[in-house]
């Protein structure tokens, strides 16, 4: 719940220059018990607030044994009937699931719920070591920082990424972690020594991007094998080198276009990615568009800042409704 607050949540951002959503609470009862009775939430909306929405955030439930009440899982039908986006984070995705909106879709949760999740939703395609599942309009994710990585990519589809770079800087977050990445690694807490080990190679190698970086090259900049390298990415990052080292030009490429950096050899030039051809290649499989394409949609974002909130608003709308289109 936390964490659905701090990424959409708040007042006017100074560093962005207007709302990036209307946050509404709401649910059955005025009161809702969460963590074990720890505290309540109270005072919340009135759960036909739903009806409203282009969003619908589903977070983690006290009570995964509990049966969701039907008031709320006809309100999350309904919603989805209607072309609302749904989100389910950590074991929202079982509400979900009881709604029978994950049937034969792919989706994750909470590594520890995931062979009870499979047991109770069999018809759901569960991916249980990713962070989080973008299955278009129905979107879930595992534990609480992959419901902070899961509401940035959501930031992303929106605005671009620009201003997901700027949520994220507000918390203190990396700003990208694919959703292919595992859940969890062999050593979920570091050794300090070890983390110190990967930090100076990765903030050397976020400095050179345009340059010519191989994975031998990352290796020696860390003093370590190539062998060794994997292995610490593996265990501290989740991913590969080479898979770090791709997703980070792809997201430089991002905010290049964002910032209207002209011609795609350019763009794919000072990104690393080398050439259009590659950058396009990169853009259909990471983010399922082509550069173009980005550009059209989100060639908005450097005028934002300068919009009313209620202009804002109109062009999320209308950026939104494009994405639906297509």
């Amino acid at each position: 719940m936390g964490c659905a607050c701090e990424i959409f949540g708040g007042p006017l951002r100074p560093e962005i220059g207007f709302p990036l959503y209307d946050l509404r609470v709401a649910a059955p009862r005025r009161s809702t018990p969460m963590r074990d009775a720890l505290f309540s939430i109270g005072t919340v909306g009135r759960l036909d607030e739903i009806e409203h929405a282009d969003t619908v955030i589903v977070p983690n439930r006290p009570y995964v044994e509990t049966p969701s009440r039907p008031a709320l899982l006809a309100a999350l039908r309904r919603a989805h009937e209607r072309g609302a986006r749904l989100v389910g984070l950590c074991t929202g995705a079982f509400t979900l699931a009881e709604a029978g909106l994950l049937d034969g879709r792919r989706a994750t949760v909470h590594w520890n719920l995931a062979e009870e999740f499979r047991l109770r939703f069999p018809a759901v395609g569960l991916e249980p070591d990713v962070l989080f599942v973008d299955d278009g309009d129905v979107l879930t994710s595992a534990g609480s920082a992959a419901a902070l990585d899961l509401g940035l990519h959501i930031v992303r589809r929106d605005y671009g990424a620009e201003i997901a770079n700027h949520v994220s800087r507000r918390l203190v977050f990396a700003a990208y972690r694919d959703g292919g990445q595992r859940q969890f690694v062999e050593r979920p807490v570091p050794p300090a020594a070890a983390a110190e080990t990967l930090a100076p190679v990765v903030a050397w190698a976020q400095q050179r991007l345009d340059e010519p970086i191989t994975v031998a090259g990352l290796a020696r900049q860390a003093g370590m094998s190539t062998g060794n390298l994997h292995r610490r990415f593996r265990s501290e990052l989740g991913t590969t080198p080479l898979a770090w080292l791709t997703v980070e030009r792809v997201t430089l490429a991002c905010r290049l276009i964002e910032q209207g950096v002209p011609g795609l050899e350019s763009v794919a030039r000072r990104s690393g990615l080398g050439t259009g051809a590659n950058m396009r290649a990169l853009f259909q499989r990471h983010l399922g568009v082509s550069p173009a394409e980005y550009r059209r949609r989100f060639a908005y974002t450097r005028r934002a800042a300068t919009m009313s909130p209620t202009d804002a608003h109109t062009q999320r709308k209308a950026n939104i409704e494009r994405e639906a289109d297509n």
